[in-house]
C-alpha cells in the first residue's frame, strides 16, 4: 500500500531523530511536504516538553485520548525524558507515528497501558488480547472463509475416521501455517448446540455438539466471525449454547451478542506496538428472516444490509485501534462475480475508517480489489466445509493474509489452497492450481494484481 509524500518525508525526519541525539536541547528540522521552509521546535527540557505536548497536540496526534501530565509520567517513566522530549519536537504535526517511533508503541497501545495500569479509562478491556510480538517484526493475521464441523456431513464423517481426527483435515503445512500466524481468523458457520429446534422452512441448518469446539484451538484459531447466516439456524436456544461454548473454551467470537451492545463490540488484538480491531456484520439474508437481528433486548447477530449500524461500530473501532479490519459476510452464493450491492457496501466501510475488507458467504472464490487504499478480498469462499455426508467436489479456496511491517504499511497477499477428499492443503508456486486460482482472480480483478509469490498490490 503506497503512502503519502508528507508521510515519507516524516519518515526521513523521524530517522534523523532517532540517530544519536543526547542534547538537552532537542531541535528537529519538520518538512510537511508543502511547506518551503523547514520548522524548528526547541524543546529546553522536560517541563517545557510537556507542556508543549498538552497545549499544542493535535487531536490526531493523541488518538483522541484525553492526555494529561499522568500519562505524560508514565511515558517518562519507561523511556526517558530524551524520549518525552523527541516527542515534544514533533507535537505541532498531525500524525501519531511518532509515538510508535520513539517508543515502539502505539499512542493506542500507550493508552491502553496507561489504562490497565491506572484503571481511570477502561473500554474493551474484556475484548482486548495482547500477542506476544516485539517490535521490529512483521504482524501476520490469517482470514480463512467458512469452516464447519457440523454433524453428519462428510468433513465431520472424515475427521471423525482420522487417527489424528482435525489435524489429518489439513496439510501439515497449511497447519503450520494457521498456527504460526500471530492471529488466525476462521469463520464459524454452524452452532455450537446439541439442543433447540432446527428453524422451520430452512434448507440447511448446521450444528455441531458443544465439544467439538476444542478443534478450534487445536488448529490454531485465535478468534472466531459468527456474524453469518448459520450461527442462529437451532434458534435462540443453540444460538446462545453457542456463545457460551465459546465463551467456555476462551475462544473470542465477533458479529454477535446477547444484545445489539455486544453485537456491536470489536475483538482488539495488540501486537507488535500495534493496536487492530476486527469487526464484523452480515448482509444476509437479504429478503429471508431467518436469522434474527440482535436488539438492545434480544440476542442475534449484527447485520449491515443498512450499513448505517455498522459503520458506526467501524469508526468506534477506529477511535481506539490503529487499524480495522471489517468481516461481512455478503454476496450472492455461488456467484464468483462479486455485485453492486457488494461495492456499495464496501464505499461505505472504507469512508468509516476500514484498512482491510474479508468477505465470505459465497461458498466460492471472489476476486481481490483495491477501493482508495483499502484491499477488499470480496470472499474467501469455503474453507473446509460441506453441507451433506456427501464428500463435496474439490475446490479451490486461500487464506487472506494481512501483514503489518514496523513501518506501519499494511501487505496484503493471498495463500492459494485446495481443497479435496476432506483434506484442505496449501498449495505452492509450482503446482499448477496456485497458479490458476492467481490467474483466474487477477483476470476478474479491475484494480489489484497478484504476483507469483501472492503479494497483492494495486494496479
Amino acid at each position: 500500500m503506497k503512502k503519502p509524500k508528507s508521510f515519507l518525508v516524516l519518515l526521513a525526519a523521524l530517522s534523523m531523530l532517532l540517530v544519536g541525539c543526547g542534547k538537552k536541547v532537542v531541535e528537529i528540522e519538520l518538512h510537511n511536504g508543502e511547506a518551503s521552509k523547514p520548522q524548528i521546535l526547541k524543546i529546553v527540557d522536560l517541563d517545557d516538553a510537556w507542556d508543549t505536548i498538552l497545549n499544542n497536540s493535535t487531536r490526531e496526534f493523541i488518538g483522541g485520548h484525553p492526555i494529561d501530565e499522568a500519562f505524560l509520567t508514565m511515558v517518562t517513566a519507561d523511556y526517558g525524558e530524551e524520549v518525552i522530549e523527541k516527542i515534544a519536537s514533533f507535537a505541532n504535526f498531525t500524525t501519531p507515528e511518532i509515538w510508535y517511533a520513539c517508543t515502539g508503541k502505539s499512542i493506542h497501545v500507550l493508552w491502553y497501558d496507561y489504562c490497565q495500569r491506572t484503571g481511570l479509562e477502561r473500554y474493551s478491556f474484556d475484548r482486548t488480547y495482547v500477542v506476544d510480538k516485539a517490535p521490529g517484526e512483521d504482524i501476520v493475521m490469517d482470514f480463512t472463509g467458512d469452516f464447519s464441523l457440523t454433524e453428519g456431513v462428510a468433513t465431520t464423517l472424515f475427521m471423525d475416521s482420522q487417527i489424528n481426527g482435525i489435524e489429518d483435515c489439513f496439510s501439515e503445512d497449511l497447519l503450520e501455517e494457521m498456527r504460526s500466524a500471530d492471529v488466525l481468523m476462521i469463520n464459524n458457520e454452524f452452532a455450537y448446540t446439541n439442543r433447540g429446534q432446527a428453524l422451520f422452512g430452512k434448507a440447511y441448518t448446521f450444528r455441531a455438539i458443544p465439544v467439538r469446539v476444542s478443534n478450534l484451538a487445536t488448529i490454531g484459531a485465535d478468534v472466531v466471525n459468527i456474524a453469518n447466516n448459520h450461527v442462529f439456524d437451532y434458534d435462540e436456544t443453540g444460538f446462545l449454547d453457542t456463545l457460551e461454548t465459546l465463551e467456555g473454551a476462551s475462544m473470542p467470537y465477533v458479529g454477535a451478542g446477547r444484545n445489539l451492545d455486544e453485537a456491536k463490540r470489536p475483538v482488539y488484538y495488540i501486537a507488535g506496538g500495534r493496536k487492530i480491531a476486527i469487526v464484523s456484520a452480515t448482509q444476509i439474508e437479504r429478503t429471508l428472516n431467518f436469522t434474527r437481528e440482535a436488539t438492545d433486548t434480544t440476542p442475534g447477530v449484527l447485520k449491515c444490509l443498512d450499513p448505517e449500524c455498522f459503520c458506526k461500530v467501524i469508526k468506534t473501532a477506529k477511535n481506539n485501534a490503529d487499524y480495522v479490519i471489517v468481516i461481512p459476510h455478503w454476496g450472492t452464493e455461488g456467484n464468483a462475480n462479486y455485485g453492486p450491492d457488494q461495492v456499495a457496501l464496501a464505499r461505505a466501510f472504507v469512508e468509516a475508517g476500514a484498512d482491510v475488507i474479508i468477505g465470505g458467504h459465497t461458498h466460492c472464490l471472489q476476486t481481490i480489489e483495491y477501493m482508495d487504499d483499502v484491499p477488499i478480498y470480496y470472499s474467501l469462499g469455503n474453507y473446509w466445509f460441506s453441507t451433506t455426508s456427501n464428500m463435496p467436489a474439490a475446490y479451490s479456496t486461500a487464506i487472506a493474509q494481512v501483514r503489518i511491517n514496523p513501518e506501519g504499511q499494511i501487505d496484503a497477499y493471498l495463500l492459494p489452497c485446495h481443497f479435496a477428499g476432506g483434506v484442505t492443503a496449501k498449495l505452492h508456486v509450482e503446482d499448477t492450481t496456485y497458479s490458476d486460482i492467481i490467474n483466474s482472480l487477477n483476470h476478474l480483478s479491475q484494480s489489484a494484481v497478484i504476483d507469483e509469490q501472492g503479494h497483492i498490490n494495486k494496479k
